[in-house]
């Protein structure tokens, strides 16, 4: 049995793990990733500093062994609050990932799945959603519930949701033809018997992938609201919140660890989880086998 046919001998899973583990760009972004989520997931449990601990002696300090990646105007120290401000980067991200995903696969799932005149009026809501300017839509947004860690966490779902209900619309528009689904209508099943055992078990693979892009552009748009003072607010720490409170061209020029060190965080965060996502589309994708 050639090494070909011993692959697509296995099941779907596995041929997809076995695709993203020959990605060596998505490997390294994993390898990346899983470190700084231990890191900001479990800094308090070994770190001796508070991200809002005030120390007056040390303020405006260089990186030292006291306090590695040094401290800040007031004298917090810039390791704690990058690990906690990577701690609520991710949760804001993570959160509204997951309410996105919700709202866009049962939007994209009632257009495919229920019929001509719900599929014409849900789509031409999801037009409308995509038509709105995204960064004024933002801004307005957030202006409207305010800021905190909740607010942010609702105006990043509600930006982020009309793309994927586009995808699972498409996927499922070709679905519905088949003669499983056309079968399970002939017996009566209802809607929440379609999305649960037909629209949600062939929709997963854009689910995945979708899921994994849209936490590093939620990491990205936390970062710009907290930058703009409409997002995560002080004395709560955020990678953008820090980048805002280092703006000043004395800090940029005097004192570059409080903006350097959340900056590349940012960066290789969201970095490697564009690379994880990347390597999940393409081991998801059937037509990787036939290359």
């Amino acid at each position: 049995m050639t090494s070909l046919t011993k692959t697509r001998s296995a099941g779907p899973i596995r041929r997809a793990m076995s695709r993203f583990l020959d990605n060596g760009a998505a490997v390294a972004g994993a390898a990346i990733l899983i470190p700084i989520l231990m890191l900001t997931l479990t800094y308090d449990l070994w770190w001796p500093y508070k991200p809002n601990d005030i120390d007056l002696l040390a303020m405006n300090q260089g990186p030292s062994s006291a306090h590695w990646l040094g401290s800040d105007g007031v004298g917090r120290d810039i390791m704690a609050r990058l690990m906690q401000g990577g701690r609520i980067s991710l949760l804001v991200a993570t959160a509204s990932m997951v309410i996105s995903t919700f709202i866009g696969f049962l939007i994209g799932a009632v257009a495919g799945f229920g019929g001509r005149f719900v599929d014409g009026a849900t789509m031409r809501f999801v037009d409308l959603a995509m038509t709105l300017p995204p960064i004024i839509f933002l801004l307005v947004l957030a202006s409207i519930v305010g800021s905190g860690v909740m607010p942010t966490i609702l105006v990043i779902s509600l930006l982020s949701w009309p793309v994927l209900s586009r995808m699972v619309r498409a996927r499922l528009l070709e679905l519905r033809e088949r003669d499983f689904v056309v079968a399970s209508r002939g017996m009566g099943a209802g809607l929440r018997h379609l999305l649960v055992r037909h629209a949600l078990p062939n929709t997963i693979d854009i689910l995945v992938v979708y899921a994994t892009l849209q936490v590093a552009n939620g990491i990205l748009l936390e970062a710009g609201l907290s930058f703009l003072g409409l997002g995560v607010t002080p004395p709560e720490a955020s990678w953008g919140n820090m980048l805002n409170a280092a703006r000043a061209t004395h800090v940029l020029e005097n004192y570059p660890w409080q903006w350097m060190f959340p900056g590349a965080a940012l960066v290789v965060t969201v970095l490697a989880i564009n690379f994880v996502g990347d390597g999940l589309r393409d081991a998801f994708d059937p037509r990787s086998e036939l290359k």
